[in-house]
């Protein structure tokens, strides 16, 4: 029987959370050798994610009632969008070439085939793990990992997957995509040190972080209460617009027919992205973009923080342990994906960013990318948008082509 988590007030659990960032970011900054020791191997915003999770692990927050994510990725996703993409340099992005693209859909790729393998390798080592309807709860995975929620519950109706199944497998995709997630923002922290041993061209990445900076340092000033008023009436009225337009957008194309919703353009949530980070690009060549100087990337990077915390307290650790064998099949399929990813990385000389944030675009989706993109650099964030947004497209004809290679290897 399931115990009664601790705190299940989400009022509670909010300042929680937000102290727990707050000493996340106190250590992180202190001058004690320990704590400089520690943040030399531990990312601040691995620390931001993982905390929670073991939190919600032992007991004490109740991640699965709680409705923290959904107001953070409906309320303070959309407004961080907007608040992160308004000072962007969209021709220093496109300048960024071909690779960010590259690395996105290898890793679409790495998801196709590392189903099918991963349940072949199984099906070897333990026929009991991936016997009978297996492979049709694994089509959910790969709608997941390739776009998003809406793609996962368009193959359980395509595949018929069974209700018990299907909670399983939503365990197996969220423990395994989170896990890796924890790989990504490691990885982030030693991009420098990973791109050098690699010899990977970071020119593009360099320069559209000086200009940024350089941006930043022209119009830098104290910020007043005037400028974060401004900054939070761009941010959730544009929220509003975008919500305010993602419901008729959603329902007009839902009536459209199967091709709309294939494309996800029947789901409310991808428009709110969509709108939102358009909003935001928008601003970005008006003068709302001089909100970067009193700092509005700070402000969207204080929500993200939030965010990353409610992503976190969604994790399990301890479902790993009840059904082993699927989450060793989880974490097959995903090591395929990053070996693909690392391998194509490598043959391209493609940076760390490209890597991880192409990676994270198709496992993670518009919800996660962009805290990966901005592990990197707050001005990135809006790469991590784009790309998940194109995976939304691709979700469901890539987890289709994956379901018909797993029914023959589960046949």
């Amino acid at each position: 029987m399931s115990q009664t988590p601790l705190i299940t007030n989400d009022a509670v659990a909010l300042g929680l959370l937000c102290v727990l960032l707050g000493l996340v970011f106190w250590t992180s900054g202190s001058a004690h050798p320990f704590w400089r020791r520690f943040y030399t191997y531990v990312p601040a915003l691995l620390l931001c994610y993982f905390l929670p999770a073991l939190f919600n692990s032992f007991g004490v927050i109740d991640g699965e009632h709680s409705q923290l994510y959904p107001v953070a990725s409906r309320y303070l996703l959309p407004a961080t969008l907007v608040l992160l993409t308004l000072s962007i340099d969209l021709k220093a992005i496109l300048r960024l070439g071909p690779k960010a693209l590259i690395m996105f859909l290898t890793g679409t790729v790495g998801v196709m085939l590392g189903g099918p393998l991963a349940l072949l390798i199984w099906g070897t080592l333990s026929p009991e793990t991936v016997s009978g309807e297996v492979w049709r709860g694994m089509t959910t995975v790969a709608g997941s990992w390739i776009g998003g929620g809406a793609n996962q519950a368009a193959m359980k109706e395509i595949f018929a997957v069974d209700n018990n199944l299907f909670g399983m497998m939503v365990a197996v995709d969220v423990i395994v995509a989170n896990i890796w997630m924890a790989v990504l923002l490691y990885m982030a922290g030693r991009a420098d040190k990973l791109d050098a041993k690699r010899g990977a061209d970071t020119t593009a990445l360099a320069d559209l972080r000086a200009r940024m900076e350089r941006f930043v340092s022209e119009h830098a000033r104290i910020p007043t209460l005037r400028d974060f008023m401004f900054m939070l009436a761009i941010g959730f009225g544009l929220t509003g617009v975008a919500h305010a337009l993602a419901t008729p957008l959603a329902t007009f194309f839902d009536a459209q027919g199967a091709w709309a919703q294939r494309l996800s353009l029947s789901s409310t949530f991808f428009w709110i992205v969509v709108l939102a980070t358009t909003f935001g690009l928008i601003l970005s060549f008006t003068r709302a973009r001089e909100l970067e100087g009193p700092g509005a990337s700070k402000v969207g990077s204080a929500m993200l923080y939030v965010l990353v915390a409610s992503i976190g307290m969604h994790m399990d650790l301890r479902s790993i342990f009840t059904n082993p064998g699927l989450f060793g099949v989880g974490l097959t399929w995903i090591a395929f994906h990053a070996g693909l990813l690392l391998i194509v990385a490598r043959a391209i000389k493609a940076p760390t960013f490209y890597l991880a944030v192409g990676s994270q675009a198709n496992i993670g989706g518009a919800a996660s990318a962009p805290v990966v993109a901005s592990a990197f650099h707050p001005s990135l964030a809006p790469v991590g948008v784009l790309l998940a947004v194109l995976g939304y497209a691709l979700g469901t004809y890539g987890a289709w082509l994956c379901g018909q290679m797993l029914r023959m290897a589960g046949s």
